[in-house]
């Protein structure tokens, strides 16, 4: 399937844009459509390097594999590059009038695992909050878009999800990435009046609707263990709220963009009418990848019973280490089990169209990692 969004950006005024986090999937998602759209001069880049033609270089890197072409890469220039880094905000004093120049922030950089990782909440709450204190004094700045996650929410809501405020108190998160996440947002909203918050909470975010797994592996490789395995946690009936990179990014890119929003929080999800059950993706899994659907032989298990699955490890899944490879389903399988839907009806109501089902383009995501291992993609989500 080849999908197309277009963008929503009015060409007649341009504005300086800061793109953080454009080394990464998500990030570098957007600055990929804003490019090849023709807006390459009005972006910035805060890129952690020592100097900006090493940021540059970096940039160029993760573009390629967003399929940004070379001609469209070489519009990019040292003088786009502002070097810095949320664990280590020094530099904010150094760079403050180039951070007062800028018009609109689309925030998405973030530590982005769900390992026991000690950067999480340096970068994500501490370093990301001064970093937004300094833009929150800009007379400029018209908006600031920050990417969140529809997981904070946390356990024992009510499907479908609507958007809110109120968070789980830290202990009751699943993992130390949404407890920051959360955080962030309620220190932004509550401490940080004059900051023109926007806040995005995509759900999850799986493959590209066309590369596939090509910009990254994330979260594809449990849908492979679960199908290798033929057992996981949730059961076929159930649905899941899947989204493309790519379509997340035109969303960020219309809420950055759009002159007026009626709300300042908002999901970027399936919702009930592009999410699929498990069942249905089994059914492309196995057309995708030539070979049969698991079916009836599908076993579901319970989060304490993902033990009894480590001795078939190694024949099904290949070699992997075997503590790392149950940690991972356990804490995905704690988020499937949690059978969301996250209501997408304010996002839809903004004018941004309604996104493809993971079943359109989970073909492109089984092509881009037939020469990968299972091993090696669960690196994107423990680093």
């Amino acid at each position: 399937m080849n999908t197309h969004f277009s963008l929503p950006i009015n060409n007649a005024v341009p504005e300086c844009v800061l793109l953080t986090g454009a080394t990464g999937f998500l990030g570098g998602a957007v600055a990929a459509q804003m490019i090849t759209a023709g807006h390459a001069a009005e972006l910035r880049f805060l890129v952690r390097a020592a100097n900006p033609r090493q940021g540059l270089q970096r940039l160029h890197d993760n573009l390629q594999q967003h399929g940004v072409s070379d001609e469209n890469r070489l519009h990019l220039t040292e003088a786009q590059v502002i070097c810095g880094d949320f664990l280590d905000t020094g530099w904010l004093a150094d760079k403050h009038d180039q951070l007062m120049e800028i018009d609109r922030v689309i925030n998405c950089a973030a530590v982005a695992s769900f390992s026991k990782n000690p950067s999480i909440w340096p970068v994500n709450v501490e370093g990301t909050f001064a970093f937004a204190e300094v833009m929150s004094r800009s007379q400029r700045l018209k908006r600031f878009v920050h990417v969140g996650t529809a997981m904070s929410c946390g356990p024992q809501r009510h499907s479908p999800v609507r958007e809110s405020w109120e968070f789980p108190e830290v202990e009751q998160q699943l993992v130390d990435y949404t407890a920051s996440k959360a955080e962030i947002e309620r220190r932004l909203r509550e401490q940080l009046p004059n900051l023109p918050l926007v806040v995005a909470r995509p759900s999850i975010v799986v493959g590209h609707s066309t590369l596939g797994c090509r910009p990254s592996a994330s979260i594809f490789w449990v849908f492979r263990m679960g199908f290798a395995l033929e057992s996981f946690t949730c059961g076929m009936d159930e649905h899941i709220d899947v989204i493309p990179a790519d379509y997340c990014a035109n969303a960020l890119i219309g809420l950055a963009f759009k002159p007026q929003l009626k709300y300042d929080l908002y999901h970027i999800s399936a919702g009930s009418q592009s999410a699929c059950t498990y069942a249905e993706i089994d059914q492309a899994y196995a057309l995708a990848s030539n070979g049969a659907p698991v079916g009836e032989r599908y076993r579901r298990v319970g989060a304490h019973d993902l033990k009894s699955l480590a001795s078939s490890f190694e024949e099904r899944i290949g070699i992997a280490n075997p503590r790392l490879v149950l940690r991972a389903l356990r804490l995905y399988g704690g988020f499937a089990d949690l059978n969301y839907l996250f209501d997408n009806s304010r996002l839809l109501d903004e004018g941004i169209s309604p996104p493809p089902r993971f079943t359109d383009y989970l073909g492109a995501c089984v092509n881009s990692s037939k020469d990968v291992s299972i091993a090696s993609q669960m690196q994107w989500d423990f680093k």
